[in-house]
């Protein structure tokens, strides 16, 4: 008899539970009335929305203690030295990593789909979340970021588990999934792989584990499951694609076969890829594409995702998670094609390993920018290193300026105005810049 997570333990602590995706599997915890609790350096909109839901949290300097919870969880980010993680393993506790958790987790249902890629996972996941809605499954989506409809966790039944298969640190390869959705396998992490090539074995190896691999035609050499793209030799793909104000819409095909047209209620020409991907993974589950269709209509978007924060004296402000050189090459391109005036972008580089291991890449994306601002690199979990650093970055993009407090960005912006663009972008604190100067900007006079 397999016994189940759920069943396992029944109460639950997690180490960083302000994370996109530990809060989501607090989340499922509490959906499964158990107790949970959790710390994490600052308050976000995951830990108040947790709170509301019945979970002890505790924030910055308090240190509360682990010893009423079976079962304690960490992230990646987490240091060895982290005051929660050594009491539990003082006091003997249970130990698990976000990683392993996520997969326990989808053992619990009858049939599991995983999204891995390089840039396009919560935009798919989400995508597919909105189809199986559309459909009347029974599904839980577990996403990684804020669905304007599911937020970045829904309950709604155990026959299907739809979540992220994040590379980091091989996390993916802990997952076991019935379809695995491989998006792209562009160069990310090699931190953690130490070359492409094993990058794209990680994934080859991702995509081996599971009963039906869908994956980008000819980017990978899968040579079973279903492909798709551009191309009428893939397996799935879009024709007669047409932008109308940045949305697109296009005519969906599997195989020789015409499925119908869908329109997209987003911005940006990868959001076609991302949804025949969604398209290929939901006929792979057996969906109609009637419910396809709806579902993929009804999707609006994902926070931080092209997500128009507000404005700064007329000029339009869009907020994007974009932090790999191919993700800002797509942000740019699209926001270059329905800005009226001039384009002002601010990149916050994510992490001084990947600035380093992509600096090329970076510098070619940002050279042709007229108004670019490189704001300071968001370490995350590592230690500073100045060949990876934004100020190095800025200095090898001629036109770009450097900054590292709000006051450098609202000088930069401080002429945007009617029929400008401000774009905000990067997996790093600056959504939250971006927003608290929106906020608290005064207008010109």
């Amino acid at each position: 008899m397999r016994i189940y997570i759920e069943d396992k333990y029944d109460s639950f602590y997690f180490i960083g539970i302000g994370g996109v995706s530990m809060s989501g599997l607090a989340k499922y915890f509490l959906s499964e009335g158990k107790k949970v609790g959790g710390y994490d350096a600052a308050e976000n909109q995951y830990t108040e929305e947790l709170k509301s839901m019945g979970a002890q949290i505790s924030i910055g300097e308090e240190q509360d203690s682990v010893k009423d919870y079976s079962l304690i969880v960490y992230t990646d980010a987490i240091k060895e030295n982290d005051y929660h993680l050594c009491e539990a393993k003082k006091l003997s506790k249970n130990i698990i990593s976000r990683g392993q958790l996520l997969y326990e987790v989808s053992r619990s249902f009858k049939k599991v789909i995983a999204v891995s890629g390089c840039h396009g996972k919560t935009t798919c996941c989400s995508m597919l979340a909105h189809i199986f809605a559309a459909a009347g499954k029974k599904f839980t989506a577990h996403i990684g970021g804020s669905d304007s409809e599911f937020t970045n966790f829904y309950s709604g039944g155990k026959d299907f588990f739809i979540t992220e298969a994040c590379e980091y640190k091989k996390n993916f390869l802990l997952l076991k999934p019935d379809i695995a959705v491989i998006l792209n396998s562009g160069a990310d992490h090699l931190e953690c792989y130490g070359s492409e090539q094993a990058l794209t074995e990680a994934y080859l190896r991702f995509a081996n584990s599971a009963v039906v691999a869908v994956s980008l035609y000819r980017d990978l050499p899968i040579n079973f499951g279903y492909s798709f793209g551009y191309d009428k030799c893939a397996d799935y793909f879009a024709k007669k694609i047409q932008s109308t104000g940045g949305a697109y819409s296009f005519t969906a095909y599997e195989g020789a076969e015409e499925l119908g047209e869908i329109s997209l209620n987003v911005y940006g020409k990868h959001n076609v890829l991302n949804a025949v991907a969604a398209i290929a993974a939901a006929r792979s589950a057996g969906i109609q594409f009637e419910f396809i269709k709806d579902g993929l209509n009804s999707f609006t978007g994902v926070e931080r995702r092209f997500e128009n924060i507000g404005s700064i004296n007329g000029a339009v402000c869009i907020a994007d998670y974009a932090h790999h050189p191919e993700e800002l090459r797509a942000v740019i391109r699209t926001a270059k094609k329905i800005c009226l005036g001039k384009l002002y972008v601010i990149f916050q580089p994510h992490t001084y390993s990947r600035t380093k291991n992509l600096f090329s890449q970076f510098v070619k994306v940002l050279a042709p920018l007229n108004n670019l601002l490189i704001f300071k690199t968001f370490a995350a979990r590592e230690y500073f290193d100045d060949s990876g650093s934004a100020l190095t970055l800025s200095q090898s993009v001629k036109k770009s300026h450097y900054g590292d407090d709000m006051r450098d960005i609202s000088e930069f912006i401080s002429k945007a105005g009617e029929g400008d663009m401000v774009l905000f972008l990067g997996a790093g604190d600056i959504y939250f810049i971006a927003k608290n100067l929106i906020k608290n900007l005064p207008a010109r006079p």
